[in-house]
C-alpha cells in the first residue's frame, strides 16, 4: 500500500523547489586517484657481484653425496635436512640447462625464496648422465654457487624420493631471525 501525500505537503515541497535548476546530467563524477606506480623489478645480483668473499671454484670438491653447512648450524638441524624432514617450500629444476642459464635461474630462485620466506628448498641439478663424459657439470656448479649465497646456511643431497644425488635440499636463513629485511 502506497502512502498518499497530502496536498498541503505537496504545495510546500513545490514552493521550496520552485527556483531549482535542472541538472545537466545525472552522473556524478568522482575524483579519481591515480594508482601507485608499480616498481620496476631490480635485476637479481649474482653473489660474485655483491661483495661476498671470493671462493674459487677449484677449492670446492664435488663428491657423489653433497654436504655443506656453515659454522653454527646445529647437528640436529642438519640431520633433519639430510633425512628430508624439513618441508620443502619451493622447487627448482635445472635439468638440461646450460651453466649460465642455470646460474641466472638459481639467483632468481634464491631471491624468490627470500621474498616468500622459504626455509627449505629443493634444487634438482641431475646426475650428469647425459652431459659430455658423463660428468655432472650442473652438480659441480650448484655445489659451488650455493656456497656463495649468504642466505644459504646448509645443503645436502636429497633423499631417494626427491631425486637422491641428483638434487639437493637447501636450508635457507630464517628471515625472521636474521634482522635483515628480505
Amino acid at each position: 500500500m502506497k502512502k498518499q501525500i497530502q496536498e498541503s505537503d505537496l504545495a510546500l515541497f513545490r514552493e521550496h523547489v520552485q527556483d531549482a535548476q535542472p541538472v545537466r546530467h545525472d552522473r556524478i563524477e568522482h575524483e579519481r586517484r591515480k594508482p601507485p606506480p608499480i616498481p620496476r623489478p631490480r635485476p637479481v645480483a649474482l653473489p660474485e657481484e655483491t661483495g661476498v668473499p671470493r671462493l674459487s671454484e677449484s677449492e670446492v670438491e664435488t663428491h657423489e653425496f653433497l654436504l655443506f653447512a656453515r659454522p653454527g648450524v646445529q647437528r640436529r638441524l642438519m640431520s633433519e635436512l639430510q633425512r628430508g624432514g624439513i618441508e620443502v617450500g619451493l622447487e627448482l629444476d635445472l635439468h638440461g640447462l646450460h651453466a649460465e642459464q642455470a646460474r641466472t635461474l638459481l639467483a632468481e630462485f634464491i631471491a624468490e625464496c627470500r621474498r616468500r620466506h622459504v626455509r627449505c628448498a629443493l634444487i634438482v641439478h641431475g646426475k650428469g648422465y647425459r652431459s659430455a663424459e658423463r660428468q655432472p657439470v650442473l652438480k659441480q656448479k650448484v655445489n659451488y654457487w650455493l656456497r656463495l649465497y649468504e642466505e644459504v646456511l646448509a645443503f645436502c643431497s636429497a633423499t631417494r624420493r626427491d631425486g637422491g644425488t641428483g638434487a639437493v635440499y637447501v636450508l635457507l636463513r630464517n628471515p625472521n631471525k636474521s634482522g635483515r629485511t628480505p
